[in-house]
């Protein structure tokens, strides 16, 4: 579960800009919109939240910025000791251009609370620390602080932290991260913290990242089409069943009628092609197949992807994902998030935070207003984040008038539109 995620000199994102999913004292959708995380001395956290702005504002930058923290915790360690560590800073002001970027994660795993920061420049890591709220008070687990004067790091340890400290922040490199490394020296204590930016944390930006990989995966396992179908049938897509058809890659030059997946067998040189067909009611009540290829583009997207939302239910993941309702009809991407507010549907709580510009879905009957974020760009170039609270909105606020009349910012100017 993520909580609070604070970011600053990142790309757009200038000034510390902070996104929360902690839910205010709202009581509308209080059961489909929120959920219990059941921490000690916390309140409910929102199931999804949607953040709304015009192309270049910064929403991208935003995601950007997570999965830019997620691949230090997973690569830093590992990475080329004579890389510098990877630095994107605010370059609209000159100052900005060699200040630290700063990051900091709030977060659950395991029924723990982590708040998990990093500051670096483009030479190295400059700060790092973790603290773990077993209780509403929290501890200190680790701090590290890179000391100007001294040229060297500062160590701070928690008496609660066990194993080989010193061997492994010996072992820390300047551009690497001392959870990466603990965790590649075999810290099984701070496996966790880890484990929720491996296995929690999913990131897509850009449509071209949807592929269909663990749908094909899902298909490989006997209770796979039991799972999936259900999945698509809930779309109201018609779809009463699904064929999978295995061929050998041709040799030689020829043509490849329709838009086969390409299955590499391990061990084997030559690929499979796989055929999807999925079948169709009609009137008639005989089914009609269709290849995969033959389907709409909304459908062929909801297909290759639909292997990855199933993985996100079953292991209540927060999935952040970029324009979610490219080529999706907004029907469809009112079915997904609708998924994610049903404790039936989405029994682990998993969360969805989503950037789009479909204004349609700035209803009242879906998402609560605490769910609803907005960024702009201002004449500066720098990013700026803001909930609706803000302006509190009245419950029964026409959302989607009021944003398109530019009462809530976070709006594209006529005169770029024309130009």
């Amino acid at each position: 579960m993520l909580i609070e995620f604070q970011v600053s000199n990142f790309r757009s994102l200038r000034d510390r800009q902070v996104f929360s999913t902690v839910a205010g004292n709202f009581p509308e959708h209080l059961e489909s919109g929120s959920f219990d995380p059941k921490l000690p001395g916390f309140g409910r956290l929102l199931r999804s939240c949607v953040i709304y702005g015009p192309n270049a504002a910064g929403k991208t930058n935003l995601l950007r910025a997570l999965q830019f923290v997620q691949g230090l915790v997973l690569n830093s360690a590992s990475a080329t000791p004579s890389n510098s560590a990877p630095y994107s800073p605010f370059m609209f002001v000159k100052s900005a251009r060699t200040k630290p970027s700063e990051f900091q994660v709030t977060f659950v795993q395991d029924g723990v609370r982590y708040e998990y920061g990093i500051s670096m420049d483009a030479e190295r890591i400059r700060d790092e620390w973790l603290m773990e709220y077993v209780n509403p008070r929290g501890r200190a687990i680790f701090e590290r602080t890179y000391e100007d004067k001294r040229k060297t790091y500062t160590w701070k340890f928690s008496s609660f932290l066990k194993g080989q400290r010193s061997v492994w922040s010996e072992a820390t490199r300047s551009n690497a991260l001392f959870l990466s490394t603990a965790i590649q020296l075999n810290s099984k204590q701070l496996l966790p913290v880890y484990e929720w930016f491996q296995k929690r944390l999913v990131v897509i930006v850009g449509v071209s990242t949807l592929n269909p990989v663990l749908t094909l995966q899902l298909l490989n396992k006997p209770d796979g089409k039991a799972k999936l179908l259900p999945f698509l049938r809930e779309a109201d897509l018609g779809i009463t069943g699904i064929d999978v058809k295995r061929e050998a890659m041709p040799s030689g030059p020829g043509v490849i009628v329709g838009s086969p997946y390409i299955e590499q067998i391990p061990g084997s040189a030559t690929p499979n092609l796989l055929r999807i067909t999925l079948s169709h009611a009609t009137e008639s009540k005989q089914d009609v197949g269709l290849d995969l290829s033959e389907e709409s583009a909304g459908t062929q997207i909801l297909f290759r992807s639909a292997g990855a939302w199933i993985n996100v239910f079953e292991n209540g993941e927060v999935l952040l994902i970029d324009e979610i309702d490219t080529s999706l009809h907004p029907l469809l991407t009112r079915f997904l998030i609708e998924r994610f507010h049903s404790s039936v549907t989405n029994p682990r709580n998993a969360q969805l935070i989503f950037t789009t510009h479909n204004a349609s879905l700035l209803d009242q009957d879906l998402f609560r207003r605490d769910q609803i974020w907005f960024i702009e760009k201002g004449a500066d170039n720098a990013s700026k984040l803001y909930p609706l609270t803000d302006f509190k909105p009245r419950n029964d606020e026409r959302l989607e008038s009021w944003y398109l009349r530019g009462r809530y910012g976070a709006l594209p100017l006529l005169n770029e539109i024309q130009n």
